[in-house]
C-alpha cells in the first residue's frame, strides 16, 4: 500500500511515522510539493515536484502520479487543499485513489471560520463572539456591548497568516479594510488547548481524542505542549466532530474560559502538534491504514499516556545542487 502526502512542506515527522508503518506492509510514503525546498520531500520514499494546488492542471498531475506509482490513498496537511480533494472525491475514487478527507460540506464549514462559528451556535455549542460587519462592531462598541482589544482574522486563512490584535477604532478600521473577507472576534486571553481526534472512515465512530495543553505557539503551530486527559474537553470535541460528520484525522483549537471550553477552529487534517499525540499512544496512522485495509477500529478514546510533553526544535535538510529535486 502506497500513500501520497500532498503539500508536504515541513511535515518530516509525519512522513517518518507513515514510513515506519507502511514499510511493515511493504508500502511506501510518497510526498509532493510545489517547492523543491520542502524539507519533508527528502524524508519520503519517493517525492515529486508538482504545480501549486490552484493550478488548473494540478489534479490531472496528481492522478497521473498516483496511477504510475500505485498510490492507494492521498492526503493533504494544508486547509485550502482539503476543499479541492473533497470537491474531486468522486473522480479520485473512480481512478482507484482514496482521498483521506471529510465530505465537502463539512470541509467548507471548517475552512470558513464564520460558517463554523454559526454552525457551533446553531447546534448548541459555545463559540467566540464573531462578526463580519464592521458597522455592526462599531455599533456594539458605541453601546459598550464590545470592548477593545479585538481580534481580526481572515475567514478562510491558515497558518496564522493575517491575524491582528487591535486596541482602538483607528486600528480596527485600518486592519479590517486592508484585507478582504475578514472576521472580527472578541479577544480571548484564556488558556489555549489543542485536540487531535480520529474518526473512523468506515464506522464513523470516534476512535481517538487527544487533548494537549499548549504552553507555546510559534507561527500558528504548537511548539510546546503536554498531553492531559481533560474529560470535559474530550466530551465537547467528540460531540462537535460527530455533529459535523467529520472523518479521519482532525485538529481542533480550543480555549478554556470561565464558562467552559470553547471551540475556536477546526482543521479536518493532521495538525502540526500531532507528534505529541502519536508519542503518547494515540496512533492515528495505524487507524488510518486499518481503514484502508477495510477494517474498522475499536474506539480507544482516552487510552493514551498522560503527561508526555513535547518541545519542538529546529532541524534542517542539506542538499547540494545535484540533489535538489526538479
Amino acid at each position: 500500500m502506497n500513500i501520497l502526502l500532498l503539500s508536504a512542506g515541513r511535515r518530516n515527522l509525519l512522513v517518518r511515522y507513515f514510513k515506519e508503518h507502511l514499510s511493515k506492509r511493504g508500502g511506501d510514503i510518497f510526498a509532493a510539493d510545489c517547492s523543491p525546498m520542502a524539507a519533508a520531500l527528502y524524508e519520503a520514499d519517493n517525492s515529486f515536484i508538482v504545480p501549486p494546488y490552484g493550478d488548473p492542471d494540478y489534479m490531472d498531475v496528481i492522478i497521473r502520479i498516483c496511477k504510475e506509482n500505485k498510490v492507494r490513498a492521498i492526503l493533504s496537511v494544508i486547509d485550502p487543499e482539503l476543499s479541492l480533494l473533497a470537491e474531486h472525491s468522486d473522480r479520485l475514487k473512480a481512478a482507484g485513489i482514496f482521498p483521506l478527507v471529510s465530505g465537502k460540506e463539512a470541509v467548507e464549514i471548517c475552512f470558513d471560520k464564520y460558517l463554523l462559528h454559526q454552525f457551533l451556535l446553531e447546534n448548541g455549542f459555545r463559540s467566540i463572539p464573531s462578526f463580519i460587519s464592521l458597522e455592526e462592531v462599531e455599533e456594539k462598541l458605541s453601546r459598550e456591548e464590545l470592548q477593545f482589544p479585538l481580534f481580526l482574522k481572515p475567514r478562510k486563512g491558515s497558518a496564522s497568516i493575517g491575524l491582528a490584535k487591535v486596541e482602538n477604532l483607528a486600528q480596527l478600521r485600518m486592519a479590517f479594510m486592508k484585507e478582504q473577507d475578514m472576521m472580527i472576534q472578541t479577544f480571548v486571553a484564556d488558556q489555549e488547548w489543542g485536540v487531535d481526534a480520529y474518526v473512523d472512515f468506515l464506522s464513523k465512530k470516534v476512535i481517538h481524542i487527544f487533548p494537549k495543553k499548549k504552553m507555546l505557539m510559534r507561527s500558528g503551530e504548537t511548539d510546546k505542549a503536554i498531553g492531559v486527559k481533560e474529560q470535559e474537553l474530550m466530551n465537547v470535541c467528540q460531540e462537535v466532530v460527530l455533529k459535523l460528520g467529520l472523518v479521519g484525522p482532525i485538529d481542533i483549537d480550543c480555549f478554556e474560559t470561565k464558562d467552559g471550553f470553547v471551540v475556536a477552529e477546526i482543521n479536518p487534517r493532521f495538525g502540526g502538534g500531532y507528534p505529541l499525540a502519536y508519542n503518547s499512544g494515540a496512533n492515528f496512522i495505524e487507524a488510518l491504514l486499518a481503514n484502508l485495509d477495510g477494517d474498522t477500529n475499536v474506539p480507544a478514546v482516552g487510552s493514551f499516556k498522560e503527561g508526555v510533553q513535547m518541545f519542538k526544535y529546529v532541524d534542517a535538510v542539506f542538499i547540494d545542487e545535484e540533489g535538489l529535486l526538479k
